[in-house]
């Protein structure tokens, strides 16, 4: 017994240091910046700038079908699957693109543009610019899965008509965790507003 008791109190140790460790390396990750124009109870307002991402467009709509093969082919690019073998930082959060099809989308390196980013050798992968806008963003814990994606979108959703507020069609899920990380998860919902009705 105090043998397992010993091995426990180990693995125990082994796993909290490893979710520091985890927790550590997020604040040295480049992020998508934005700015909050305006807060409410359930959701926020946010000005997000221009930025370029690399994207992957797959025959799946769900997050369920389609975000472990899309982060792989994306993953598989920045980690050196290019013509210069070169390996590119991760940034944060994963975004997806979520209509008739889903798109995946890793956010370039503001070291890097269109012209210096190496050429992917996966020819499903292009580079894709996202202009500046303003969205309501909804945030929730834990992992992440279609039902609860719905879910927040349908509460943001509600409580923007609540507020009066107009929005169009065009709408992503972020998520900010590695799958290996057991706190602090955070995901967004956020959906793009009519900018002329704000």
């Amino acid at each position: 017994m105090k043998v397992v008791l010993i091995i426990f109190s180990i693995m125990f140790v082994a796993f909290i240091a490893f979710q520091l460790w985890a927790m550590n390396g997020q604040k040295n990750i480049e992020t998508y910046q934005y700015s909050v124009e305006k807060s409410y109870n359930d959701f926020e307002v946010r000005r997000y700038e221009e930025t370029l991402f690399t994207t992957v467009t797959l025959d799946k709509s769900t997050y369920n079908d389609s975000s472990s093969k899309g982060f792989g082919i994306l993953a598989g690019y920045i980690f050196g699957g290019n013509d210069q073998n070169e390996k590119i930082a991760m940034t944060s959060p994963v975004a997806m693109a979520m209509e008739d099809s889903m798109t995946m989308m890793f956010m370039v390196p503001k070291s890097f543009d269109r012209e210096s980013l190496p050429v992917p050798n996966d020819s499903q992968i292009e580079f894709k610019e996202l202009p500046a806008k303003t969205v309501a963003a909804i945030s929730f814990g834990g992992w992440a899965n279609d039902d609860k994606i719905a879910s927040h979108k349908k509460k943001l959703m509600k409580a923007l008509d609540r507020e009066g507020i107009n929005y169009t069609d065009v709408w992503y899920f972020l998520g900010y965790n590695a799958p290996y990380e057991m706190v602090n998860r955070k995901n967004d919902v956020i959906i793009e507003l009519v900018e002329d009705k704000l």
